[in-house]
């Protein structure tokens, strides 16, 4: 690596690409990037035009020698990478369309990672992550693999369970954002915070608040249970959480714990939204028609402040710090998606879980966090066997296990339901999920 970094960013043709761009532009003291690969399909070819030529933009204005290439041949690509990054979406946003869709019908929640969507993102994108591991064992065996995709934990057990990468590290915003909230609620610097963080992706919660080493947690859970702060705890427009929930949970939620702990009021909100506005996946289908239309502007060569509506605050933020952490062995403390190796004492060694780690060179080594507090300990152990059975059916193609693990997540009311939708939605997704229909064929 002496001579600067390979990166290749699977899904390139992204429109959170710029975002990261500018990270390896900010950071390219500590990070020199010599090559960056830009990797999408057929049906991304457009979008990766317009995004790399953006990217390389950047980097002319930035003054770096930094080279981009773009590609439809992932092969190519991988080959002798030193990090490998993930952010695609199989199906495109019409199958998160169909993800948010279709649940609503049946009075269930219609959402990316969560419920439904998120079993249908993890059946869709669990074989193609394992495919791209299966070259990166043979194209680049040293590589990291940094995930971005989503359902970011049920791809991360998938890859720790059923390939041969054992460098592997699933990334989310949210931790990142929280930090950012609470660094904001307190009106210092972010650099000042730090949170302990254990459990899952979209599923983490702050057991304990720190800013310069002392911890603030009992004045931070007294703020945000103030009504003059509710706009912090206003995680999703409008739904702030009752005060005495709160206070007696004791510890930091995170923006999804509202699909969990107000379920019946979020599948009305998904609903009304969605009458009114499009779903999620609706809205962001324009959002990205606006923002590939600034993308093409020749004299372009930053990135536009209008990305910042497309969701993804702090993505580049959190993945330029994990790989610089790694690259320099750095040794700080961040919160990733990693083998649990008996951090959290009441979720299994072997399973992925969201938790604070210690950076280093040879990846994040997890802080012990002892066992979940007993008031939010079933609900991440009911959400890890979601996500334990989920992996197992995208791998092996089991329908009854696919139906299994929609009747274990908290947001299904009952097997029959489980069922329905399964049926409706394999239906609907046929094209993209082969290892339950190759066999029927057969």
């Amino acid at each position: 690596m002496s001579k600067g970094i390979k990166i290749a960013t699977i899904g390139g043709g992204s429109s959170y690409t710029p975002e990261l761009v500018e990270g390896f532009i900010r950071n390219y003291e500590e990070l020199p990037v010599r090559e960056l690969w830009l990797v999408d399909i057929e049906a991304g070819k457009e979008k990766l035009e317009i995004v790399g030529n953006l990217a390389k933009r950047m980097i002319e204005k930035a003054g770096l020698p930094i080279d981009v290439h773009l590609t439809l041949d992932r092969r190519e690509a991988l080959k002798d990478a030193d990090f490998v990054t993930t952010q695609f979406r199989v199906g495109l946003l019409e199958a998160r369309a169909k993800d948010e869709r279709i649940p609503m019908k049946y009075g269930v929640l219609g959402q990316e990672t969560n419920g439904p969507g998120g079993l249908f993102k993890g059946l869709r994108t669990i074989p193609v992550i394992l495919d791209i591991c299966k070259d990166m064992e043979e194209l680049c065996p040293d590589a990291w693999l940094i995930n971005f995709t989503n359902p970011a934990g049920m791809v991360t057990e998938a890859v720790l369970r059923y390939s041969n990468i054992s460098k592997v590290v699933g990334l989310c915003n949210v931790p990142i954002g929280m930090e950012m909230g609470i660094a904001k609620l307190l009106d210092i610097d972010h650099s000042r915070v730090h949170i302990d963080f254990a459990g899952l992706n979209h599923m983490v919660y702050g057991l304990d608040i720190f800013v310069d080493g002392v911890s603030v947690k009992d004045k931070v859970m007294d703020m945000i249970t103030d009504p003059e702060n509710s706009s912090f705890v206003k995680n999703i427009k409008g739904l702030g959480w009752e005060p005495e929930f709160i206070k007696s949970l004791n510890v930091l939620t995170c923006p999804y714990h509202m699909y969990y702990y107000k379920s019946r009021d979020m599948v009305e909100k998904a609903a009304k939204s969605a009458e009114e506005e499009g779903t999620r996946a609706e809205v962001v289908q324009k959002l990205e028609k606006e923002l590939f239309e600034l993308y093409k502007d020749p004299e372009l060569d930053i990135k536009p402040p209008q990305l910042e509506e497309r969701g993804g605050a702090y993505y580049s933020d959190a993945a330029v710090r994990l790989i610089t952490s790694i690259y320099t062995d750095k040794r700080d403390i961040q919160p990733v998606n990693t083998v649990n190796n008996g951090a959290i004492a009441s979720i299994p060694h072997d399973s992925a879980v969201e938790v604070s780690c210690v950076i280093t060179k040879d990846g994040p080594k997890p802080v012990v966090m002892g066992d979940l507090p007993v008031p939010v300990r079933g609900l991440v152990q009911q959400i890890k066997s979601f996500e334990r059975v989920a992996a197992e059916a995208a791998v092996s193609g089991d329908y009854d296990k696919a139906v299994l693990a929609l009747t274990i997540n908290p947001l299904t009311p009952s097997d029959t339901v489980a069922k329905q939708i399964v049926d409706e939605m394999m239906e609907v997704h046929k094209e993209h999920l082969p290892q339950f229909y190759s066999k029927v064929e057969a």
